[in-house]
């Protein structure tokens, strides 16, 4: 793979509406794009997606600028024979910064999948037609909840619904969402609010029959989260603890939970990712496809990554509209009664919208490759 420059983009746009969790009110939404160009004129796109502040992850957008600009991308350029599969290898002297690196290899690994004339997808071994698609209610008030939840059934028929709560809300939200949907497939995200002195609250949850509880306690934690899997009925997803392989693998073997996330961004890209899913599929462990309030080319990425056989659960898969007025690739990404359609052309299979990117850039940075 010879390389003729990389182009950071940094874009933002304001969300169609709030995205609440007890941690943060977000309604703009920054990201870095990495365009990565080939000698023959070849572009893979990749998106790096932490917040604007470190409320979700040590990352933010201008750590990642910083780790781009001075190690990840110089590593790249200065390597002569660039192999996808051995990116790892290639930045092992870079410690975390998984967002960073994931959005580079994403990049990475659209160009080479352009240049092998393939769908990212089937370079994983993918071969669904289609993936189902979850939605995420982020509103505090528990009316708004079942507003929006009212709305997204009568567009998509998302085939589960995963709600944000935390110690302060999570009854009267639950409660008010299974009185209209009492037999909505229905999972909680507590983002960490609780302790495991929280224990008996908890098991007070088990009455609405969630399919799972996404990361109660600590974002780092595993330890509290095995004990509290022995006290309470509904299945534990571990999502902030998953942010390696060897999480995983930790996870597994003090039996932390039921299900997994996995976060491309979190986990540090393509081959990360499906190293873990592989690792979970041995384990029988059930998989989904996080999201993070992504623009189209992440959802792409997300739209591949999910359509590998061993993810089980619907994942956090929104039409292009629900974000946003104006997406960044076309076709949107659509929902169709709770499905969403893998393409079939070669990289990620959408085309990016350069006058949309465009008109969304708010400052981006060329390197070239040195010629000798």
């Amino acid at each position: 793979m010879n390389l003729h420059s990389i182009t950071v983009r940094v874009i933002s746009s304001t969300l169609n509406a709030p995205f609440m969790t007890h941690l943060q009110r977000v309604t703009r939404r920054e990201a870095l794009i990495i365009e990565v160009m080939d000698t023959d004129g070849r572009v893979g796109y990749g998106e790096a997606d932490p917040f604007s502040s470190p409320w979700y992850s040590e990352e933010t957008i201008q750590t990642c600028r910083l780790m781009l600009k001075e190690f990840l991308i110089p590593i790249l350029l200065a390597n002569r024979s660039l192999q996808p599969e051995k990116l790892d290898q290639i930045w092992a002297g870079v410690r975390g910064n998984h967002m960073a690196k994931s959005g580079l290899s994403q990049a990475i690994w659209d160009l080479y999948a352009k240049q092998q004339g393939v769908y990212l997808g089937k370079l994983f071994g993918s071969t669904k037609s289609t993936v189902e698609a979850g939605a995420v209610i982020a509103a505090n008030d528990p009316e708004r909840a079942v507003d929006q939840i009212e709305t997204l059934e009568k567009t998509g028929h998302y085939k589960r619904y995963k709600i944000k709560i935390s110690r302060k809300n999570d009854f009267e939200l639950l409660t008010k969402i299974r009185h209209h949907f009492p037999d909505l497939p229905l999972m909680a995200d507590a983002n960490s609010d609780y302790s495991l002195a929280d224990a008996d609250h908890l098991c007070h949850l088990d009455q609405f029959h969630l399919m799972m509880l996404e990361q109660p306690l600590a974002y780092n934690d595993l330890t509290d989260h095995a004990i509290l899997q022995k006290i309470i009925k509904t299945p534990i997803c571990l999502d902030e603890s998953i942010g390696s392989y060897q999480d995983a693998a930790n996870a597994i073997q003090l039996q932390s939970g039921q299900v997994v996330t996995i976060k491309m961004g979190r986990v540090g890209g393509w081959s990360q990712a499906v190293r873990i899913l592989n690792l979970c599929v041995t384990h029988s462990i059930p998989v989904w496809c996080g999201g993070m309030i992504e623009f189209g080319i992440a959802k792409a990425h997300n739209i591949a990554l999910a359509s590998l056989d061993g993810f089980s659960l619907p994942g956090d898969l929104f039409a292009s509209h629900h974000y946003w007025k104006q997406d960044i690739v076309t076709p949107a990404i659509a929902i169709d009664q709770g499905m969403v359609m893998v393409p079939n052309e070669p990289g990620i299979g959408f085309v990016v919208d350069r006058p949309a990117l465009d008109a969304l850039t708010d400052h981006h940075e060329v390197y070239c490759k040195k010629v000798k």
